[in-house]
């Protein structure tokens, strides 16, 4: 018969322990990081699927991620875009309650010393940076929206700014002769008014008469003109003429002229004259210093808006042709040589919206691109800094009435026009932007809940069966370290009966 020493049981048992071991550890191992296995091979048949999902969750993640991102940028463009809104809200309240006309050393009011401030703010908020990017460059968010307030009110350098456009503007819209641009002449018993063919200045729209005798026509021929001939029956006292202009702004004023016996005659009043031609003489006269009063006030203000306009609403900016610019002919397009470009932005032909796209969601993008020389920023930018780069003379007569027809102007402008585009419209695209990433969000979190169920469910483990199975292979392994010892105690000796004498 064969004899099973112990030693042979001990080895046995040795190994056992030795597998207990490693399957502790491994139990020990997945309840410290809650994972079944620590590569996808240990997961068998499990592992294509959970790749599969672990892909899906990432990217929903990415998502997520841009969502946030994207949020953060809108809400601060919001931000910005009402900041704008406040400082032209700001700008019409101060105009609507006016002060006492008080000029600073500067030329200036009080409510224009408030426009270069709000100006200086709208130019802030409009190179607001999200991280590193100016969000209101359109798809070039590397580099600032705008130019510094005080390189487009004065310029740097050869580039001219503003303030000298708008000056080389006024002096080609009053021209030489201080009338608009327009000439008169009488011959004989006619009276005529001419334009001298150049855009600035007054253009002559129409004229309406009710002097009795008179023949008037026009405006017509090129460049345009309105004749008046006095005829030899003489009008009546009380009788008027009224003669109708645009402004460069494309305001219109009319001027109306009244008959009157009296000698010398009042204000937009010409006598009636012994003869035709004394009359003509009368009218001519009255007509240019109503002309001229004109130029004086009305004109100066619709320059300003229209040098502006042309600088902040045109690409390239358009200057006046000069110099000399009172006698000037034209305008021209300004060169970055001899012109402040004010948006440094990019601008393209793609809708601003439409710059910045991001994907939100596995099938959501959303547009929130801007740019700051959207036509309602523009519009702003250009009626606050009229006021704020137009100055004054204290010895002028003509100063308030001036600067209350820019006031006027500028206030009128900068309310909402119907079909014009307004702030509350660009807020209103990056408000349905912002609809969109609330609802992907919402879809997002509840794709990421679902993945991660269902990867937990392979990848994952339950806690307390493995603390179970380790409690239970911490008794087993504990009782055959105890049999394994005491069997490595044994020898043949404890089985041999004593020796006896």
């Amino acid at each position: 018969m064969s004899i099973t020493g112990p030693g042979s049981i001990t080895a046995a048992n040795i190994q056992a322990v030795t597998n207990m071991n490693n399957q502790l550890d491994q139990l020990s191992e997945e309840l410290g990081t809650g994972q079944a296995a620590q590569t996808y091979s240990g997961l068998g048949s499990q592992a294509g699927l959970a790749l599969s999902l672990s892909a899906q969750l990432a990217a929903i993640n990415g998502y997520s991620s841009t969502a946030t991102t994207v949020g953060t940028t809108l809400s601060i463009a919001q931000s910005a875009l009402t900041g704008i809104s406040s400082s032209a809200a700001a700008m019409q309240q101060s105009l609507e309650q006016p002060g006492a006309f008080t000029l600073d050393s500067s030329g200036q009011t009080q409510a224009q010393a408030g426009a270069a401030s709000e100006l200086d703010q709208v130019i802030s908020l409009l190179n607001t940076q999200v991280g590193n990017n100016y969000i209101f460059s359109g798809s070039a968010v590397n580099q600032p929206s705008v130019a510094s307030t005080n390189e487009i009110l004065n310029g740097n350098g050869a580039q001219a700014g503003l303030t000298q456009l708008i000056a080389a503007r006024q002096q080609a819209d009053l021209g030489v002769g201080g009338l608009g641009r327009l000439s008169l002449a009488t011959a004989a018993s006619t009276v005529t008014v001419s334009q001298d063919g150049s855009p600035f200045g007054f253009q002559l729209t129409g004229v309406n008469s009710s002097l009795t005798g008179a023949t008037v026509s026009g405006p017509s021929g090129a460049p345009p003109s309105i004749s008046v001939t006095i005829g030899a029956t003489p009008p009546n006292d009380g009788d008027t003429i009224q003669f109708d202009v645009t402004l460069p702004d494309g305001s219109s004023q009319t001027i109306t002229l009244t008959a009157t016996n009296a000698s010398p005659p009042g204000a937009n009043q010409f006598t009636i004259g012994a003869t035709a031609g004394a009359t003509a003489t009368s009218l001519q006269a009255a007509l240019t210093s109503a002309l001229s009063n004109l130029a004086q006030t009305a004109l100066p203000a619709a320059s300003a808006i229209t040098a502006a306009n042309d600088f902040f609403n045109s690409d390239p900016p358009q200057i006046v042709a000069g110099p000399p610019y009172d006698t000037s002919m034209s305008v021209v397009s300004g060169t970055p040589a001899n012109t402040v470009f004010w948006y440094t932005g990019e601008n393209g032909a793609t809708p601003a919206l439409q710059t910045a796209t991001a994907l939100v969601g596995p099938s959501t993008t959303v547009a929130y691109g801007m740019r700051a020389n959207e036509p309602a920023i523009s519009n702003i930018l250009a009626n606050v800094a009229a006021l704020a780069a137009t100055t004054f003379s204290a010895s002028d007569p003509n100063a308030q009435a001036s600067y209350d027809a820019l006031s006027q102007d500028v206030q009128a402008n900068l309310t909402a026009q119907s079909g014009m585009q307004s702030v509350a419209d660009i807020q209103a695209g990056l408000v349905n932007a912002q609809t969109a990433i609330k609802n992907a969000t919402s879809l997002n979190t509840q794709t990421q809940t679902t993945l991660t169920d269902m990867l937990q469910g392979i990848e994952g483990i339950n806690q307390d069966q493995i603390g179970e199975q380790i409690l239970a292979l911490q008794n087993s392994l504990s009782a055959s370290m105890s049999v394994t010892a005491r069997l490595s105690q044994l020898s043949l000796v404890n089985y041999l009966a004593p020796v006896t004498g």
